[in-house]
């Protein structure tokens, strides 16, 4: 039995379980419709793919080494992110105003599969700080003496198949709560936090590399 690879998939399972980003706007687009939670969800595991992808080909080593490359993707992101917060709590503001029908001609809800997989995979590969963390944790578990192309591609396999695991379940969980979770007073206090979150996640992608 491989430890290191274990090892490796208990870390990896922690990293894309943490709430952040990822989790909210599956989150906010499950309880729009189930198949706009499981596109978003799938947008995120394919956010990742490419994450893992350039970590493998040594790509991300450039990006991190090239500062100013690196705080434009951080930029990107970040406004990204904010824009998706923004757009919750204009969601909220909307569902507090013109009552429980407003979901139905909400602007800030995902308009079908095809939207959410974007939204899912954008909030993903804009995230600047994922290249930072593979090239950090990968090569960790690359064992002395072994090739480190095939491993490598074999740890970034197991955080994509952990991600589209986990990803659509949090999905599945959420259109399973649905009768609750989309009250209107529920809803209105997930879509207020979900944008609140995300706005100040936002906020801080955006101004750190502006404060250096």
């Amino acid at each position: 039995m491989d430890a290191q690879l274990l090892a490796f998939a208990a870390v990896a399972a922690g990293m894309v379980a943490l709430p952040g980003a990822d989790f909210t706007v599956v989150v906010r687009n499950a309880l729009a419709s189930r198949s706009s939670g499981l596109a978003t969800a799938v947008g995120v595991a394919g956010g990742l793919l490419v994450h893992t992808a350039l970590a493998v080909a040594g790509l991300a080593a450039v990006l991190v080494t090239m500062p100013v490359l690196f705080r434009t993707v951080q930029l990107l992101g970040g406004a990204y992110v904010l824009y998706l917060g923004l757009s919750g709590l204009h969601s909220m503001r909307r569902r507090a105003v013109t009552g429980p029908g407003a979901e139905e001609e909400d602007q800030g809800a995902p308009k079908g599969p095809g939207r959410s997989l974007r939204q899912g995979f954008l909030t993903n590969a804009l995230n600047p700080k994922a290249p930072v963390l593979f090239l950090s944790l990968l090569p960790q578990f690359v064992p002395d003496g072994q090739a480190p192309l095939p491993r490598t591609l074999l740890l970034a396999s197991v955080v994509v198949l952990l991600a589209l695991v986990w990803f659509p379940a949090v999905a599945l969980l959420v259109d399973r709560l649905g009768r609750w979770l989309r009250r209107p007073r529920t809803a209105r206090v997930i879509e207020g936090g979900s944008g609140a979150a995300l706005t100040a996640l936002g906020l801080v992608l955006v101004t750190e590399p502006l404060l250096h």
